[in-house]
């Protein structure tokens, strides 16, 4: 060993791959033997080393100590390290210089922490050799004692040499770097804040902007716009909702590619020449007469039509979502700040809400009159989410809501939530009219400040029993504005195919972006019934908050191409009928999360449910009644309780499987209700009804559901 050869700690990174003899001072341990020997031991291996002199000694021993106090300090911080350097935001320039100053400041303060308890502890044994002077009768011992002292005497010397050299260097690096570090973050500070300031500032101009524009006179005038013309639907490589920057409500989205002109039924006949009966409006069509006026007889079941008022909490939402751009929402923690006494398994139930659409649909014997129907029923489940800005809750892995309503609406719901991470949901209904209906819902979303779209993935599927229809189709995406400033607005955005897979008729259906340059009345749906050659039979019109209405083509003809070359079919139409209208919402709404009337139905107790239930949920029960901090706190000891499931499931795989497959493994949960099986029509794997839910409640048998809550 030579005593001018540098001494270098191995970092984390490095300790890995060492080389052959590398010791980890960290574990290291040093004593003396003789008057120059140092005896070195680390784990089972054992080193005698020798110096020149004891003073040379000595400084090894010295240097050695605070070589291992330095490492056992880098152990400790680099296990403490979360590994997280998300929020770095400096260049990496100043990043480095920053991390190199405070990383040579930690090492003089460190060295001077080292240097002080080598102090006290040499200027101990020094105090204890003058005692033992002072007690010396013989003087033969003097040469030998005075030795020590003069030996130990130069030790503390040393020490306190470099305790002096390590206290200037580290004060000349505070003073150097101080002020400089001060004026460095308080500008950082003010660049925040000034930023913070200009995006709420920018925003509120926005929404100045945005209320002029509206009140501003004679903003309808706009003649060439009804020439504009878009394909009904976009190609498939192009979906607006795939776009993770796109800004809906900007676009200056097209109307329609299709214009109607509305005739009487018998001047029709006469252009048709009579040639075919298909216009026989009258006779085929009585099915669809009245299709939304369906009167609602007393229940059976008296259910309740109020919850507790929702509570005046402030809370600025841009505060937390300002962390959240970027990133996927279902895996943020979220207060109920933000909820709606629901779970998304309720949420999913209230589609159910216009079911006497397909009741009614069920007697249809023309298979493009059903499907009128059953696209009314697509879009009138949005109708509920036009004020429901609140999210609703994430249900718990295993979560379960049933809605047994044989009595009043002629059918059963089971809904499971099947996946945590992505959020997943399967549901299945069975209605004693003659269809049933299934689906399996993935909700994915994205967070881009300025808006956030949900965007439901998975297909829906409907079949009629007598007829042997399936129809498939898909939902759209909503978009809620206005996430920053002003008051949150929600949007339908996209395209919707129907197909029924046994006649192979279709239906298009194109929901309308909100655009404050358009003259089309907001959230407006506008779609054209074909059969399986591509004939054209119905337009349907409307707007998925209010109503849909369904025109019978007589005759198409392509329109004379506008000034950009394109073009639009003009179809000649019956007198439209009115498919569905939206129920009045109840009393009191404004102040009820705007519930229906259904909705405020599906959180009520109720007796021999499953145990995980939602409607047993106790946090979502808390929020309900008013007490949002305990519901906070109920739902923190949820999710955890959530987590530590998780955490048994991938222990046990990783026993039974192998450590590389258990994360994979233990995501593959097996729910209870539901079975993976591969759709023919979809060539998709979904999780489908396997029964036995109705049967264990029949027998009030639930041994075999989990405890989740």
């Amino acid at each position: 060993m030579h005593d001018d050869e540098p001494m270098r700690e191995r970092n984390q990174g490095e300790m890995a791959h060492t080389c052959r003899g590398t010791i980890n001072l960290s574990t290291a341990h040093f004593d003396t033997e003789d008057s120059c020997g140092i005896v070195l031991t680390s784990g089972a291996r054992t080193y005698h080393l020798k110096a020149s002199s004891e003073v040379e000694r000595q400084q090894w021993i010295t240097a050695l100590e605070l070589a291992k106090a330095k490492a056992v300090r880098m152990m400790s911080s680099h296990s403490d390290d979360s590994g997280d350097d998300d929020d770095e935001t400096t260049s990496p320039a100043d990043k480095s210089e920053l991390h190199y100053t405070i990383k040579s400041l930690s090492v003089k303060l460190d060295d001077l922490s080292t240097c002080n308890d080598l102090i006290a502890k040499h200027g101990a044994a020094l105090q204890r050799s003058l005692s033992e002077l002072d007690g010396l009768k013989i003087p033969y011992e003097s040469c030998e004692k005075l030795k020590v002292v003069n030996e130990r005497a130069t030790l503390f010397r040393i020490t306190s040499n470099a305790m002096i050299n390590a206290c200037r260097d580290f004060l000349e690096l505070a003073e150097t770097h101080s002020r400089k570090w001060q004026r460095a973050l308080q500008y950082e500070q003010e660049q925040r804040i000034h930023l913070e300031e200009t995006i709420e500032q920018l925003a509120k101009q926005h929404n100045s902007l945005e209320r002029a524009f509206r009140s501003a006179p004679g903003r309808t005038a706009n003649p060439t716009k009804s020439f504009s013309e878009g394909s009904l639907l976009t190609p498939k490589g192009e979906d607006s909702e795939e776009d993770e920057d796109t800004e809906y409500f900007d676009a200056m989205e097209d109307s329609t590619s299709f214009i109607t002109v509305i005739t009487e039924a018998k001047e029709d006949r006469k252009a048709e020449g009579g040639t075919t009966g298909s216009v026989d409006w009258t006779s085929s069509d009585n099915v669809l007469d009245g299709a939304s006026l369906v009167p609602k007889g007393p229940p059976k079941v008296k259910r309740r039509v109020r919850i507790p008022d929702k509570p005046n909490y402030s809370l600025n939402l841009w505060s937390i979502m300002k962390n959240c751009i970027g990133r996927e929402l279902s895996k943020i923690p979220m207060p109920v700040n933000f909820n709606e006494p629901l779970s998304m398994l309720q949420r999913l139930t209230e589609d159910l809400e216009y079911h006497h659409l397909l009741d009614k649909a069920v007697h249809c014997t023309s298979s493009v009159e059903q499907m009128c129907l059953v696209a009314a029923f697509s879009v009138s489940s949005y109708s509920t989410t036009v004020h429901r800005i609140a999210k609703p809750f994430n249900p718990m892995l295993g979560e379960t809501f049933e809605l047994d309503r044989l009595d009043d609406m002629g059918l059963r719901s089971l809904c499971e939530q099947v996946s945590h991470h992505p959020p997943s949901a399967a549901h299945y209904v069975f209605s004693k009219h003659g269809w049933s209906l299934w689906q399996e819902i993935t909700i994915s979303s994205k967070f881009r400040g300025k808006y956030l779209s949900i965007m439901p993935l998975g297909a829906i599927h409907l079949e009629f029993q007598a007829s042997g229809n399936h129809y498939v189709w898909r939902k759209s995406t909503s978009t809620v504005h206005n996430i920053i400033v002003g008051k949150l607005w929600i949007d339908q955005t996209g395209d919707i195919e129907i197909v029924n897979h046994k006649t192979k008729d279709r239906c298009q259906l194109k929901f309308l972006p909100y655009s404050y340059f358009s003259k089309e009345v907001a959230r407006k749906v506008t779609g054209v019934v074909s059969d399986s050659q591509g004939k054209a039979h119905y337009v349907l019109s409307g707007s998925w908050d209010e109503q849909m209405e369904c025109a019978k083509i007589v005759q198409s003809s392509p329109s004379s191409p506008s000034s950009d070359g394109k073009q639009k079919t003009v179809y000649q139409t019956l007198p439209a009928k009115l498919l569905w209208k939206k129920y009045p919402l109840p009393e009191n709404a404004e102040n009820m999360y705007y519930f229906s009337e259904l909705a405020l139905t599906l959180n009520e107790h109720e007796e021999g449910v499953a145990p995980t239930d939602s409607r047993l949920r106790p946090d979502q029960r808390l929020m309900e009644k008013g007490h949002w901090d305990e519901a906070n706190s109920e739902k923190q000891r949820l999710e955890e309780k959530q987590r530590v499931s998780r955490r048994r499931r991938l222990e046990a795989c990783s026993r039974g499987c192998g450590a590389e497959e258990a994360e994979k493994e233990a995501d593959v949960y097996m729910p209870l209700w539901f079975e993976k099986r591969l759709d023919p029509l979809t060539g998709e794997t979904a999780c489908i009804y396997k029964g036995g839910y109705w049967e264990a409640k029949e027998r009030q048998d639930w041994h075999m559901c989990p405890n989740i809550f």
